[in-house]
């Protein structure tokens, strides 16, 4: 992310932002993991990322932390399905700002997903659609790009909200 890893939301009221480095929040950071190509992958990714919300004390509603599991669960679930012959382990990673959180998944596979259109007769492949719905219904930003390696990564960003008390 821009500016230092603190989004891209408005500043503070008060003028300029600040000359020096501005000290993160408790919340932010960014944690990387990997796990195999498998189906129990799945929940496992979904699980660590809820965990390490509540770890961190990030500042989500409830509707955004469940479409950001469902988010990571759609990402895995496709990088697990599709792209496990060349990239035996996928790699995920959670970065958090003052303003924006952002899921990504990686994979070495060179194939570029598409989000298709919703087919009534299918009961499957619609679930970059759905990333995409979710990302946008909130506000936020999805894409998919190639890595270095060849490989591609697949990252949705939300704007926090944080709760009213």
């Amino acid at each position: 992310m821009d500016d230092d890893g603190r989004g891209f939301g408005p500043r503070p009221e008060g003028g300029a932002a600040p000359l020096g480095p501005v000290d993160p929040l408790p919340y932010e950071g960014v944690w990387r993991f990997t796990a195999p190509a498998v189906d129990a992958s799945v929940p496992q990714a979904r699980h660590a990322v809820r965990d390490l919300l509540l770890r961190q004390g990030v500042p989500v509603s409830d509707d955004l932390a469940q479409g950001l599991l469902l988010i990571v669960s759609e990402l895995v679930t496709n990088a697990v399905k599709h792209a496990a012959v060349l990239s035996p382990t996928i790699a995920v990673e959670v970065a958090v700002g003052a303003d924006w959180i952002r899921v990504a998944v990686e994979d070495n596979h060179p194939y570029r997903p598409t989000a298709l259109e919703a087919d009534h007769g299918r009961t499957g492949g619609r679930g970059l659609l759905l990333v995409r719905e979710i990302t946008h219904e909130a506000g936020g930003a999805c894409e998919v790009e190639y890595t270095a390696s060849g490989g591609k990564v697949i990252w949705a960003a939300l704007p926090l909200k944080p709760a009213r008390y």
